[in-house]
């Protein structure tokens, strides 16, 4: 239990991918409710800082360059860290880096899950299960137990600047979709072939915008290339705009068709209407979606072999991929 009578800080640590940091803000919300007054700065990745820009409850990020030079930058990190006298450090992460981090911050309360391989070290250990009906934000959410802070399990939230909502404004001059056809792993990737026959099903009265990475752009011209519809009915936007102007555009849409990944946290994050396409993952790990208007599809056939994976593969390692291509288009242009 937090015994400091003045303002408590905080640090939490979420050095994954990008989905990863979004469902992390539900506890920052939590945070907020249970202790308006704690300082809170969040640890986060090289690139997945301008998530948190505009952020209303963060103090500071501070990021760690996994990519280039990644234990001097994690050297770095821990003089600043035991620097900062925190007085809770939270670690979301399950790796050893980030455990021997907490371990050694000197916060005055560290709390992690129990399978980081240097759970030992914490002054307290939250047990990590995967099991169908618990969600990752109700697994954080564990975190403030220990604490004894009573707030209900929030929502994830992101925080667009005026500047983003500016940004994307001429591109909401009528109805329209988004769709995030890539993943950063194949077998969560619904396949382009769908994707085209997918626009073609949809009404004609949206537009509807590709969106994703730079590294998107070429399979998001390759689906725009076949779908057959005039100049303009469907825009690859990919690359083009930054996360929370992404996050500012599907907060508009009718619905937004993703994936199992990144831009379907977004939509929850902005609680924007959701259809989200799971391939040889499920929702029982605890990563479906969170907006209030969401649903879920995947194969209706029984596959033994789905899920294959907690996090999903480059390949298919049955060469037939059933589980996406068994999904149905006439089932996703239906909402």
């Amino acid at each position: 239990m937090i015994t400091v009578t003045n303002s408590p800080r905080f640090l939490i640590c979420q050095t994954a991918f990008i989905g990863d940091v979004i469902l992390a803000t539900a506890l920052l919300e939590q945070l907020r409710l249970a202790r308006p007054d704690a300082v809170l700065d969040v640890l986060v990745r090289k690139g997945n800082e301008s998530l948190l820009a505009n952020h209303p409850f963060i103090n500071e990020v501070l990021i760690w360059e996994k990519k280039d030079g990644k234990y001097r930058s994690l050297w770095r990190l821990l003089g600043l860290i035991r620097s900062r006298n925190y007085d809770v450090m939270l670690n979301l992460q399950r790796f050893g880096t980030t455990g021997l981090l907490t371990a050694l911050s000197k916060a005055g309360i560290t709390i992690g899950f129990a399978n980081n391989p240097f759970s030992r070290f914490f002054t307290y250990r939250i047990e990590h299960h995967i099991e169908p009906g618990v969600h990752e934000v109700q697994r954080n959410a564990q975190f403030l137990k220990p604490l004894r802070l009573q707030a209900p399990v929030a929502q994830p939230k992101l925080y667009p600047s005026g500047a983003d909502y500016e940004t994307v404004r001429p591109y909401q001059t009528r109805p329209y979709i988004c769709m995030a056809p890539t993943s950063v792993w194949f077998t969560k990737q619904y396949p382009a072939e769908r994707w085209v026959e997918l626009i073609q099903k949809l009404p004609s009265d949206s537009t509807i915008y590709l969106l994703g990475a730079p590294t998107d752009a070429p399979v998001c011209d390759a689906i725009l290339a076949q779908v057959g519809r005039p100049a303009g009915a469907v825009i690859n936007l990919a690359g083009k705009l930054s996360l929370l102007q992404s996050a500012a555009l599907q907060q508009g849409a009718r619905m937004n068709y993703v994936n199992d990944s990144a831009p379907m946290h977004l939509c929850s994050a902005m609680n924007a209407s959701t259809t989200a396409i799971f391939c040889s993952t499920v929702p029982e790990f605890g990563f479906g979606p969170l907006a209030d208007q969401s649903r879920v599809v995947q194969t209706r056939e029984e596959l033994e072999c789905k899920p294959c994976t907690l996090h999903g593969r480059s390949a298919c390692p049955l060469g037939h991929y059933a589980c996406a291509w068994g999904i149905s288009v006439d089932e996703l242009a239906t909402f």
